[in-house]
């Protein structure tokens, strides 16, 4: 990138080993030598060791150090190069943020989560800022004016870091990150590692947008080395995705916990009760014009509050290399591919209608889910058993959006419905496509052929149907789950940064 006139660059040799460590940024006090992960702190033209960071953990980021993009920020477009990385784990997973160092000379942070890309700069709010414990989940506050929702209130600690740093908190230390998010997609951090606390605040944009060069070729991760035995029936098990937190025995079905690495202590849980998928694990289709490969499946459960009637829906987690991942979501009432938004929409003195980026959306269902049953590998660490609780809504035309609680975070995902032939075609399986035909299909009276008498017969069976089912304990009948997914909160994934 072109350097700005007032940039200077600074390289001194390492305390810890004597290789060149290069400061080309003025604003960064840290940095992490690339031969020896000695931490290094610079006072004036002095370097001084302050300890030894630990390896970077793998992951599927088509980033790298010193990859150059372009943002458009205040009505310009301003060169930047990728000069650091934080890496951190928190209450729902893990997530990467980037130092960006800008061509006037100031920094931002390029911050991802699984595929989902922000960009924020420091912000000032204008006020002193309120300890965490002050910001409960779901709460509506002002900042500047502007109304902002607690989306998530967590802990976190670093775990690895690379490059030149603006700041470090204490290895492994825990500390409070808060977020609020805006209607219109704006995102306002709040990270209390540092005194005072930093406050950053941006949008969510596509990588594609960066116009970034300098990229990694490929996000799949070398499966040598990545392989190991099932601790449950001894059978192996390989894992593609370097983000990888829970897998799945292909052999036994146990669900396995990846979180302490695959050197670390492997925990298992065995699952019975299998679920047929209609779409192979390892499928690729095209959904909105993106190939999405299919890394994971999982079955849900949903019950009303005051209700003991049960019903279930499936989620297929999809992969794009630079598009992340997204849910493919099989509801009674249709398929939907959903995304995570990055905002968090404006809810109505009753709750029962949320405005997101101009659209107004109407609650249909609000109920608690549950997470019954898992295939693949997921990039957060899933558990049968999982609960949170959600609400659907719907806008006029084909557009869904849902929110998803627990007790630390709320999340919304958005998207829309697909037709059941489109999702069968994009899959390559139109040989069943009946199998993927939902409620939404065209109404009864509309198909040919048909007469009112045919008409009457097959209502009076539906409800004979539906008597014998409501008198059965455990149905998963129900059927009036939307299909606005649940992406983001701990049972699926995660939705800050």
């Amino acid at each position: 990138m072109a350097e700005s006139g007032t940039q200077r660059h600074y390289r001194a040799p390492c305390p810890g080993c004597g290789a060149p460590v290069e400061f080309k940024s003025a604003q960064s006090p840290y940095a992490v030598c690339p031969y020896c992960q000695s931490t290094v702190v610079r006072s004036g033209e002095v370097l001084t060791r302050i300890g030894k960071m630990a390896e970077l953990f793998d992951d599927h980021s088509p980033l790298q150090l010193m990859a150059t993009g372009r943002v458009a920020l205040g009505g310009a477009t301003l060169p930047f190069t990728l000069i650091g990385r934080l890496q951190y784990r928190g209450d729902a997973g893990t997530w990467t943020e980037w130092n960006a160092l800008l061509e006037d000379g100031t920094t931002a942070t390029l911050g991802e989560d699984n595929g989902a890309y922000v960009f924020t700069r420091p912000a000032d709010l204008e006020r002193e800022v309120p300890a965490a414990d002050q910001f409960r989940v779901g709460m509506t506050t002002a900042v500047a004016g502007k109304p902002f929702s607690v989306a998530a209130n967590v802990q976190a600690q670093l775990v690895s870091a690379q490059g030149e740093l603006p700041k470090l908190p204490p290895l492994g230390q825990g500390f409070t990150v808060v977020e609020l998010r805006s209607d219109d997609g704006e995102v306002l951090s709040i990270d209390y590692g540092s005194q005072p606390p930093r406050v950053e605040r941006g949008r969510s944009l596509r990588l594609e947008d960066l116009q970034l060069q300098g990229l990694k070729d490929e996000s799949a991760r070398n499966e040598q080395g990545r392989q190991f035995n099932c601790p449950n029936c001894g059978s192996p098990v390989s894992v593609k995705l370097d983000s990888t937190q829970s897998i799945t025995c292909p052999a036994c079905r146990s669900l396995i916990d990846l979180t302490s690495g695959i050197g670390g202590e492997l925990r298992h849980a065995e699952q019975d009760e299998p679920v047929r998928l209609l779409i192979p694990l390892g499928s690729v289709g095209q959904l909105e014009g993106v190939h999405w490969q299919v890394v994971g499946f999982q079955h849900r459960m949903g019950v009303e509050p005051g209700d003991d009637e049960h019903f279930g829906w499936s989620e297929y987690l999809l992969y794009h290399q630079k598009r992340g991942f997204a849910f493919l979501v099989d509801a009674t009432d249709g398929w939907s591919l959903v995304r995570p938004a990055t905002g968090a929409p404006q809810l109505s003195q009753g709750g029962q209608t949320a405005t997101y980026l101009g659209t107004a959306y109407h609650q249909q269902y609000g109920y608690n889910a549950e997470t019954t049953y898992v295939l693949g590998e997921f990039y957060w660490p899933v558990e049968r058993g999982q609960q949170t609780f959600n609400r659907d809504f719907a806008s006029s035309g084909r557009g869904v959006l849902s929110m998803e609680q627990t007790p630390r975070e709320i999340t919304w995902s958005v998207g829309n419905k697909l037709d059941a032939a489109t999702v069968a075609q994009a899959f390559k399986q139109d040989g069943q496509k009946a199998a993927f035909d939902r409620d939404d299909a065209a109404p009864l009276a509309a198909a040919s052929g048909i007469g009112c008498g045919t008409i009457i017969v097959i209502a009076v069976i539906l409800i004979i149907v539906l008597v014998l089912m409501s008198n059965c304990s455990g149905s998963s009948g129900g059927g009036y789950r939307s299909s606005g997914g649940s992406f983001g909160g701990y049972s699926s994934g995660g939705g800050h940064k």
